[in-house]
């Protein structure tokens, strides 16, 4: 899939980047869709390991917690270590809008070892993404952000439960080298879209965090999803994936949900 000039961030200098149309968020207009957010996040994080001389360590886990109402308009990034080390690092980047923060991404690196004699316990792999239905996310998902990738789905899936993989030929950040793993990160968020227990135009279930955790770094464009939603009795959900490149199972990814009606909302979703 060849990529296009066209991208859901531009970089202006010093930490900041400017969304474009392709970022617009699902449930409501004038807000950032959170999945380039957080690959977003994910590039900054790279960018200051990188400026810092960090140690080439593996990323094991990135946990994103989302603050507030991701408000259309220009991004400031702030990143600090928060526990060097030439085995083990943990990196915190904070996103702000208008002055007011409103991600945080908390990620974990370690030092790469050779244990491939005792590697095992990986989930089944998915079918290939050519082996699946081109498809679209339902017509009540609002935003550019999810008119922008591709979907395939295994075309068994049913309310809470589905199988799916997602790629965008859109460059993450215009203005600076992004790595394919911060592209791929960028897509992770898309997993609450994936296997919808109701529609998202009579029902809300925003999350509240996404938390990835690796243990293969991926490779390629696509990511694959094995997912399933529940939503509890009293307006609590989760959203929880096995994720796949086209090599197979690498990590899941797991999101919090705050479950309720439209009607209770005012027919507006929240800000977080």
């Amino acid at each position: 899939m060849p990529s296009t000039a066209h991208p859901y961030f531009t970089a202006l200098g010093d930490g900041r980047y400017r969304p474009s149309e392709l970022a617009g968020g699902a449930w409501q207009d004038g807000e950032i869709h959170f999945a380039p957010l957080g690959g977003l996040l994910a590039h900054a994080i790279e960018r200051h390991r990188a400026a810092a001389g960090a140690p080439p360590l593996l990323l094991g886990r990135i946990v994103f917690d989302i603050l507030g109402l991701l408000a259309f308009d220009d991004v400031a990034i702030r990143v600090a270590t928060r526990r060097p080390g030439r085995t083990i690092e943990l990196t915190e980047a904070t996103a702000a809008i208008a002055g007011r923060d409103v991600a945080v991404a908390r990620a974990w690196h370690s030092v790469p070892v050779d244990t491939a004699r005792v590697a095992g316990g990986e989930a089944a792999p998915l079918a290939a993404p050519e082996a699946m239905q081109p498809a679209a996310f339902a017509a009540e998902w609002g935003g550019g952000y999810v008119r922008s990738v591709e979907l395939r789905v295994a075309g068994d899936g049913v309310p809470g439960r589905n199988r799916a993989w997602q790629r965008t030929a859109h460059p993450l950040v215009s203005g600076e080298a992004v790595s394919p793993l911060a592209r791929w990160i960028g897509l992770v968020d898309g997993a609450n879209g994936i296997a919808v227990r109701e529609r998202p135009d009579a029902w809300m279930f925003p999350n509240l965090d996404l938390t990835i955790h690796l243990h293969r770094q991926p490779e390629g464009p696509w990511v694959g999803f094995d997912t399933t939603v529940v939503f509890g009795p009293s307006g609590q959900g989760t959203t929880r994936t096995a994720l796949h490149d086209a090599l197979g199972h690498v990590g899941d990814a797991a999101q919090t949900l705050t479950v309720r009606p439209l009607a209770d909302a005012g027919a507006t979703p929240p800000s977080r």
